[in-house]
């Protein structure tokens, strides 16, 4: 498994927010779970945000689950490489697999996420 980037913080569902750039994505342990991701229903440009609510949906061979916001605001960007190469969310949870950027509208609300220890102490407390 890939090591969790200190720079980003963390939902108890998985998803990853890097606060500075709004990029979201899944994280390495909701991948791996999920197994081979074969389509990703990416948010529309514009789209707003409520933190904890479905804003995405990533399809694996064996599950569909939705992607929950860690921050409300807008879309401002979603990964089109995802259409073509959904696999990019295994490869690169952290990096190409982005699935969307967010214009934060409450920064305060990203005090409610974990950072990289809390996150990781938190795995240890889930079933694989």
């Amino acid at each position: 498994m890939a090591e969790n980037p200190e720079n980003l913080k963390y939902t108890k569902e998985h998803e990853w927010i890097d606060s500075k750039t709004g990029k979201v994505g899944i994280t390495d342990y909701a991948q791996h779970s999920l197994t081979d991701i074969v389509f990703v229903e990416l948010p529309e440009n514009g789209k707003k945000t409520e933190q904890g609510k479905s804003f995405a949906i990533v399809e694996s061979v064996k599950s569909v689950s939705d992607v929950f916001a860690p921050a409300s605001g807008t879309v401002e960007e979603s990964n089109s490489a995802l259409s073509e190469k959904p696999q990019l969310v295994n490869e690169d949870p952290y990096g190409k697999g982005w699935i969307a950027k967010i214009k934060i509208s409450n920064a305060a609300e990203l005090n409610r996420l974990m950072d990289k220890n809390a996150y990781g102490a938190y795995l240890k407390t889930q079933k694989h």
